[in-house]
């Protein structure tokens, strides 16, 4: 008699299909950062964008839905995104935020693109102190570094003066994709993928 549990086969039959799906996806030079940022979400869109960059030098699209996560995973895909010569689109879609915006500004201001619905936070980044008071005092000083660091990144990618980037990400900042269009986070709204030939507009 057959005992192998009936419950084994549903997982295995979408293996191929999501196998499919991946190199599919893979084959259009399209990348996804969706969901919480960490280090496996890192290493797998490094990874990728280091294979497609070998492969060839035409564009990359980088579709971007996340609340951020652990900065420095979305330090390591700005770092690689800036390192391979292939130019990246970022598309932006449903959010973008924290260390995703981080991630989100690797690539030169014509190159960014968001559609319609997709909402921007940026923020300083926030972490939880615990340990002896010299431990806390510095993470606390960390913290500070990585605010002042983050800030350079939007000044220099938005144009904005430092202060006023400090300024803004001392509170929770949102905003909707013309609001993000105006403060310098994204060249243009698209609304299909035609749209990424065309010229950005001035």
């Amino acid at each position: 008699m057959d005992t192998t549990p009936e419950t084994a086969a549903p997982s295995n039959a979408t293996e191929p299909r999501t196998s499919y799906l991946e190199e599919k996806a893979f084959k259009a030079r399209t990348l996804l950062v969706f969901g919480a940022i960490n280090d496996v979400i890192a290493a797998d869109v490094t990874r990728r964008l280091i294979a497609l960059d070998a492969e060839s030098a035409a564009p990359i699209d980088l579709l971007v839905s996340s609340p951020g996560g652990h900065l420095e995973s979305g330090d390591a895909i700005h770092d690689i995104v800036r390192f391979i010569g292939a130019p990246v689109n970022m598309i932006g879609t449903g959010w973008v935020g924290s260390a995703a915006t981080h991630l989100y500004l690797a690539v030169p201001r014509e190159r960014r693109y968001c559609l319609p619905n997709t909402r921007f936070l940026i923020h300083q980044p926030s972490g939880g102190a615990g340990g002896p008071a010299s431990d806390i005092a510095i993470q606390a000083r960390e913290i500070v570094r990585a605010r002042e660091r983050i800030a350079r990144t939007i000044a220099r990618e938005t144009g904005k003066p430092l202060e006023v980037v400090l300024e803004d990400i001392e509170r929770d900042r949102w905003l909707s994709a013309e609001e993000a269009v105006a403060y310098g986070l994204v060249s243009r709204i698209i609304e299909r993928k035609t749209e990424l030939k065309a010229p950005a507009l001035e």
